[in-house]
């Protein structure tokens, strides 16, 4: 399972009865599971894919088999391919949990013990040091090792490209489950948005690495009994900018079911957390681990540049899964929570600047 070679199975799993497809997965995974024995619980967390969770016994004791349904036309603008190699290498870095197979339209991996992260934990210091030691860890991998290494391009702006390909390429409709009170600005006005921000952050120098690029609550198992976390879910994970990957969790901050940005980091917060990434970075790459205020404070506005392209990345994402999604979620209101707060923040942090 570490080669590039995997199993795949050709089979089919139902998201509104997965019963059978899921039996016929664990028939090679876990021969010794009589079909009878086995439950199924659903998590909910998700608002691409849908989670079920496989296991004989006790779901907090025994072992757990997870099977992953992708969402109804992701593959339009996710990279399956490239997700099945981030699974392999962040594996074999201890970085996430080991990939058993891929099927029709999913995938079954392995269960990380802990919890889905709380939104209230990320100000927590002992458990946001940890997220940001462990994204110094993951940005430190070789980014051969996933491929084109001499390339080192960036994902954010061709991906960009295709959300802003796909909102604009159905004539019908945002199908809207809000309130339909905000509209969402023309596509002719997010995309000169898009093309100023393109042109601001090609004067800024952000390291490329390896990125999860998706990097919410839901995707943190925090174990702790352990004292650890582990980032879940490499759907988006690919060689990007260094300060996106940072300025898009910082995002996340303020949730997704009730978007909230007073609940955006502080600035000493973020010191604090990016004091302790770059020690990690630093250790994780074989340097000196020791971090200058000059370093933290040049990331920083890295960071918060970073951060708004961010917003239109979600926003658009958003925009696309309204008009495909099975997932009861409100996809209109949330690319306007995100577009409101990028205007807000827009100027402030287009003026700072790295002296």
């Amino acid at each position: 399972m570490e080669n590039d070679a995997r199993l795949h199975l050709d089979v089919s799993v139902d998201e509104r009865f997965p019963r059978h497809g899921i039996t016929k997965l664990l028939k090679k995974l876990r021969p010794q599971w009589k079909p009878e024995d086995v439950q199924i619980k659903a998590f909910t967390e998700g608002i691409t894919n849908q989670l079920m969770g496989c296991y004989v016994g006790s779901l907090t004791e025994d072992a757990v088999v997870l099977v992953r349904v992708f969402g109804l036309m992701t593959e339009q603008f996710l990279d399956r391919e490239k997700e099945m190699k981030m699974f392999r290498v962040l594996h074999k870095h201890g970085c996430g949990p080991q990939l058993y197979c891929s099927f029709t339209n999913g995938i079954c991996y392995e269960f990380v013990r802990g919890v889905v992260l709380d939104d209230m934990f990320l100000k927590e210091p002992s458990v946001y040091r940890l997220i940001a030691t462990e994204m110094g860890k993951i940005h430190s991998i070789k980014s051969g090792e996933i491929g084109n290494s001499s390339l080192m391009t960036p994902v954010l702006w061709s991906r960009l490209s295709k959300f802003l390909t796909l909102a604009q390429s159905s004539d019908d409709p945002v199908q809207t489950r809000s309130s339909g009170h905000l509209e969402v600005p023309s596509m002719k006005t997010i995309i000169k948005e898009i093309e100023e921000l393109k042109s601001h952050l090609n004067h800024i120098d952000s390291q490329v690495v390896v990125c999860h690029n998706d990097l919410l609550t839901k995707n943190i198992i925090y174990n702790q009994e352990e004292g650890t976390v582990k980032f879940i879910d490499y759907e988006y994970a690919d060689l990007n900018y260094q300060a996106y990957d940072i300025g898009n969790h910082f995002n996340e901050f303020a949730g997704v079911n009730n978007v909230d940005f007073s609940l955006y980091p502080s600035r000493e917060l973020q010191f604090d957390w990016l004091t302790a990434y770059l020690e990690s970075f630093k250790r994780s790459s074989g340097l000196e681990s020791f971090v200058t205020k000059k370093e933290v404070k040049e990331l920083y506005v890295k960071v918060c540049k970073f951060s708004l392209v961010a917003h239109f990345f979600w926003c658009l994402w958003a925009l696309v899964q309204a008009k495909h999604s099975t997932i009861d979620f409100d996809f209109q209101g949330y690319a306007m929570a995100r577009l409101n707060y990028y205007f807000e923040k827009k100027q402030e942090f287009f003026e700072m600047t790295l002296q």
